[in-house]
């Protein structure tokens, strides 16, 4: 019994790191490849915390945990494909990635959606009875909209593959968005396509209205620069106001080495009675401090493999940045009282110097209701240390925390995460891990994370992402890592 009981003071204690922060953090390792059926290295890690469990998805599976214990929900992750055959909707069943997992803060239900792509594209959602993972009345209604004819087709008459689809919670919608890939063009984006699904009837368990849909160009041209729209995910318990259309963000991906100074907003206003009179507009360019996207390259921006591993000197492996697109979350949070306003948080992977593949760090930017900038900022940098692929979320007292992940020449690829007072305040960064491994035989880093805020207390920070114990990278397995952690000022 006491060795059970030593292995739980090590797994679930909680990590200080000396001289960085009084910040109270706990730990503990979530799914890791020998747990899934087929494991690649492709781990897509992100999750969300609910009223009473923390939900994880690892690209094809995904497991609960208690919020006070800790104990895992099921005795092993569920196979991703479960909550659609159990529904009945065998043609969302299969190893197809791109998972994404959010509690629905206004309604308190889990909502699990992912892409296939087998012959013919869909997007299937799945969205929970209740907010219980462990109730008997737990179920899951699922849902699917069949992509083909609203995505158009490749100059040689193909199918485009609909690409890294993210789903988010607004007051009148659950709104997804895709880019449009050309597989004659080497998957290369040119388009995007945004779709409003009816989140009233699916949350009652009753058939969906036709989901409202919008493409972007209306024709395939170029490689598209601006793609990856982000849509806001509310946080808290305030609504946005009733009729804000939904907001999405994304990236200007720059021309020249100088790099950008802007960003992309879009709205989408839906009329469920009346679709004809839904509108879809953008992009409108905020403009904001310059930066060049992470591991940036003019001659082939497509490519953003720069991090270096302490093994990248001899087996030429280097880490998917994803530097070409803003993060998830684009996270919104409505503060009522005395001084109301309303606040949207978004990150995304920048180069500390113009030099191409020069060190990453983390940029972050805070909007206004008015899609204004209000503020900016970077997290550490020039110190060798590179940081890449973050999260963002702020808490009910407006602290900002961001997770991401770290590599270097002499630091193996880590998980660590920054906290600071919004508008303007000077990040506090500490560790989560650090890791002993390398992932050795692929660029693939997962493509995402995701940073979320208890809806108990408004105030704990829940994130997830991956890294690899010992230096065996050689092999598929991965391990994930769940961190929670409060601010200290917040209560």
């Amino acid at each position: 019994m006491w060795v059970f009981a030593v292995l739980l003071f090590f797994l679930f204690a909680p990590i200080g790191v000396s001289g960085e922060q009084n910040i109270d953090l706990h730990s503990f390792d979530g799914i890791d490849a020998s747990q899934v059926r087929v494991a690649g290295f492709d781990v897509d890690p992100n999750g969300a915390v609910g009223t009473k469990q923390y939900l994880e998805w690892v690209n094809t599976a995904y497991q609960g945990y208690d919020k006070k214990t800790l104990a895992p929900v099921y005795s092993s992750p569920r196979n991703g494909d479960t909550p659609f055959i159990a529904n009945g909707l065998p043609q969302c069943a299969g190893n197809e990635g791109d998972g994404v997992i959010i509690f629905d803060h206004l309604a308190s239900r889990w909502v699990l959606a992912r892409r296939f792509d087998k012959g013919s594209s869909r997007y299937c959602i799945s969205v929970s009875s209740t907010d219980d993972l462990t109730a008997k009345s737990f179920s899951w209604r699922a849902y699917q909209l069949p992509l083909d004819s609203l995505m158009g087709q490749s100059a040689k008459g193909h199918r485009l593959i609909p690409d890294y689809p993210k789903i988010a919670t607004w007051g009148d919608a659950y709104y997804v968005s895709f880019n449009l890939t050309d597989p004659d063009r080497f998957y290369r984006e040119v388009a995007i396509l945004v779709c409003a699904f009816d989140r009233a009837n699916m949350l009652s368990g009753a058939a969906m209205r036709t989901p409202q849909c919008f493409r972007y160009p209306v024709t395939s041209g170029p490689p598209f620069r601006a793609h990856t729209l982000l849509p806001a995910d509310v946080d808290g318990i305030n609504p946005p106001p009733v009729g804000a259309p939904e907001s999405f963000v994304s990236i200007q991906n720059p021309e020249s080495p100088d790099g950008s100074s802007s960003l992309n907003l879009w709205t989408l206003h839906v009329d469920w009675n009346t679709p004809e009179n839904s509108k879809f507009i953008g992009p409108t360019p905020l403009a904001v401090s310059a930066y060049v996207p992470g591991c940036y390259m003019q001659k082939n921006p497509a490519n953003t493999l720069c991090i270096p591993e302490p093994s990248s000197s001899s087996t030429r492996n280097y880490l998917d940045s994803v530097g070409d697109r803003l993060m998830h979350r684009f996270a919104y949070r409505r503060f009522l009282g005395t001084s109301p306003r309303e606040s949207y948080l978004i990150a995304q992977t920048v180069q500390v110097g113009k030099a191409e593949r020069s060190e990453t760090t983390v940029r972050w930017y805070e909007l206004g209701s008015t899609g204004k900038l209000v503020a900016s900022g970077t997290i550490a940098g020039q110190d060798g240390t590179y940081r890449f692929m973050p999260s963002i979320a702020q808490d009910k007292d407006g602290n900002a925390a961001a997770g991401y992940s770290v590599s270097g020449a002499t630091i193996h690829p880590s998980i660590r995460a920054a906290y600071w007072q919004l508008p303007s305040g000077n990040p506090t960064e500490f560790h989560i891990l650090d890791s002993d491994g390398d992932q050795q035989n692929s660029p693939r880093w997962g493509d995402y994370t995701s940073m979320t805020v208890d809806p108990v207390d408004d105030c704990t920070f829940w994130y997830v992402n991956e890294y690899y114990k010992n230096q065996t990278g050689k092999k598929v397995n991965w391990r994930t890592r769940i961190s929670r952690f409060k601010v200290p000022t917040c209560r």
